[in-house]
C-alpha cells in the first residue's frame, strides 16, 4: 500500500538531499562478435552495440521525466575485451577501443567499460596483449574504461599481473598529463571482480550473463546523511534502524527505475547496485555521514566501526526493497569524489593506511586516491597487491584505482571536475617492497577457498 508520507519524503530526498540513480548500465554480450579478422570484428562490435543500445538514453529520460528522479549517467558495459583479442589473427586491440569508443558516442552514453582482462590465475591468449593496449588506449578514446582481475578467494592473487598493472597504470597517467591524468582514473584493479557491477570505471558484462541486460545503480548519501542527523540522541542499534529505512526507500527508487527502463527496452532487468556513490556536491558524501554518527573528522579512530555498521545496515535495508540485489552495493569511498573526503585529506586526518583500514569494511576499496608522481611501480605494486590480499581473505570485492600525478608532489591537487571531483595528492610509504613484488609467481588461495 502507497503511504502518502513515505512519497512525500522521497521527493524531498529528490529535491534537497541529492538523491538520485547514479547509473543506468546495459550490460551487452559480444561473444558472438569474435572473430579472427580484426576490421570484421569491429564492424560486428559496432553494429551490436548501437543495434541493443539505440534507445537507452532516450528510455531512460522518458522515465526521469515521468517520474522526476534524476538519473545521472546512462552507461554500457561489454563482455572482457581480452576475451575477443584472443582470437584475432593480429592482436591489434586498440582498434577494438576505438570501436567501442565510437559506439558509446553513436549511442549517447557517458562511459563504456569492459576494456578489461581476467588474469586472477595466470594469462591466456590475448591478455597480455589487451593489458599493455590500456595506456594508449585510454589516452587515445573519452569514454572508454579498463579493469584488470588480479586475484580471487578461490584463485589466489597473481603477483606478476599486480606488477604488470602498476606498470599500465604508471604509463597510462604518462599519457594523459596534459588531461589531468585522467588515463589512470579509468583504470580499476581488482580483486574478486563481479559480473554484474553497473559503476564505472570497472563495469564489464560477465560470460555468465544474459546477452543483454539492465543494471542499476543508486546513490543517496545525502538522504542517508539528512535521516542521521535527525537522530542527534539515538543509541547505535537505533542508528542503524534508520539507515536500515532510509537505505529501502533509496532501493526501492532503484528497482522502480530499472523495472521501468528494461521494459521500455524490452531488455531482460539484471541487479539493483544499492551502493551510496558519493559526489563533490556538499553534503552529498560518505565522509559526513560517519561525521553526522558522532566522528570528528573522517579518519579518527572509530572511522572503520562506524563505516562498518554503515555498510552492513545499508545492505540489511536495501536487499528487502530489489528483486535481485548484485554488484558491489554498499558505501564508496572515493577520495576526490566525496567533498567530506577531500576535506578529511586535506586537514590531515585521513591518510592512506586509514583508508586502507577502511576498506577491509566497505564496498570496493581505495578508489580515487592521488599519489605523487615519482611513486616507484614497485610501490603501486604492492598497493594493488595489499588491497587484493584484503578482498581474497575476506571473500569480498577490493579494488585500487590509484592516479599517479606526474611532476606533482604530496601536497598539491588535481581537478578532475564533474562527478570525479578534485583529489588532493596524499603522502604515501615510499620504502621499497621491490624485492617481494620482484619474486613474481601467485600467492596462494587461503584455506577458506575450499568450500566444496
Amino acid at each position: 500500500m502507497l503511504n502518502t508520507h513515505d512519497i512525500l519524503e522521497t521527493i524531498k530526498m529528490i529535491s534537497e538531499e541529492n538523491l538520485d540513480i547514479r547509473t543506468v548500465t546495459m550490460g551487452i554480450s559480444l561473444l558472438d562478435c569474435a572473430g579472427d579478422d580484426v576490421s570484421s570484428v569491429c564492424g560486428k562490435i559496432h553494429a551490436k552495440i548501437s543495434r541493443s543500445a539505440e534507445h537507452l538514453v532516450s528510455a531512460s529520460a522518458e522515465i526521469e521525466k515521468r517520474y522526476g528522479i534524476p538519473i545521472i549517467n546512462k552507461r554500457i558495459s561489454v563482455t572482457p575485451i581480452s576475451l575477443l583479442t584472443a582470437g584475432l589473427t593480429k592482436k591489434d586491440p586498440i582498434l577494438l577501443a576505438e570501436t567501442l569508443d565510437r559506439a558509446a558516442a553513436d549511442t549517447g552514453v557517458n562511459f563504456i567499460g569492459g576494456y578489461s582482462a581476467l588474469v586472477h590465475k595466470g594469462y591466456a591468449a590475448g591478455d597480455k596483449e589487451l593489458i599493455d593496449s590500456i595506456p594508449e588506449a585510454l589516452a587515445r578514446t573519452k569514454r572508454v574504461c579498463s579493469s584488470v582481475n588480479i586475484g580471487s578467494t578461490r584463485a589466489g592473487i597473481n603477483l606478476d599481473a599486480a606488477y604488470h598493472a602498476a606498470k599500465v597504470i604508471k604509463q597510462a597517467a604518462i599519457l594523459t598529463k596534459d588531461d589531468s591524468f585522467f588515463g589512470a582514473a579509468k583504470i580499476v584493479v581488482f580483486c574478486n571482480a563481479v559480473e554484474d557491477n553497473p559503476f564505472m570505471a570497472g563495469a564489464f558484462h560477465g560470460i555468465g550473463e544474459p546477452d543483454t541486460v539492465i543494471n542499476v545503480g543508486v546513490s543517496g548519501p545525502g538522504a542517508v546523511r539528512a535521516a542521521v542527523a535527525k537522530h542527534p540522541d539515538a543509541t547505535i542499534n537505533e542508528l542503524a534502524e534508520v539507515i536500515k529505512k532510509t537505505a529501502f526507500k533509496v532501493t526501492r527508487m532503484g528497482q522502480l527505475v530499472g523495472g521501468e527502463v528494461s521494459r521500455s527496452l524490452g531488455v531482460q532487468f539484471g541487479i539493483v547496485d544499492l551502493s551510496l556513490a558519493p559526489t563533490p556536491a556538499v553534503g552529498d558524501s560518505v565522509a559526513r555521514i560517519l561525521e553526522t554518527m558522532g566522528l570528528s573528522v573522517c579518519g579518527c579512530y572509530g572511522t572503520t566501526a562506524a563505516l562498518a555498521l554503515l555498510n552492513d545496515a545499508v545492505k540489511k535495508g536495501g536487499v528487502m526493497a530489489a528483486q535481485n540485489v548484485g554488484g558491489l552495493s554498499g558505501a564508496f569511498i572515493p577520495v576526490s569524489e566525496d567533498e567530506g573526503m577531500i576535506a578529511a585529506v586535506r586537514q590531515g586526518c585521513l591518510t592512506l593506511e586509514k583508508l586502507e583500514a577502511m576498506t577491509a569494511v566497505c564496498s570496493v576499496g581505495l578508489d580515487m586516491v592521488a599519489v605523487p608522481g615519482d611513486t616507484s611501480d614497485e610501490v603501486i605494486a604492492a598497493m594493488l597487491a595489499d588491497e587484493a590480499a584484503i578482498g581474497m581473505i575476506n571473500n569480498k570485492t577490493t579494488a585500487v584505482r590509484v592516479i599517479p600525478a606526474i611532476g606533482m608532489k604530496a601536497g598539491d591537487e588535481i581537478n578532475f571536475g564533474g562527478l570525479f571531483g578534485s583529489a588532493p595528492i596524499m603522502n604515501i610509504n615510499t620504502f621499497s617492497p621491490e624485492k617481494f613484488i620482484q619474486r613474481g609467481g601467485r600467492i596462494p588461495a587461503p584455506l577458506q577457498s575450499l568450500r566444496n
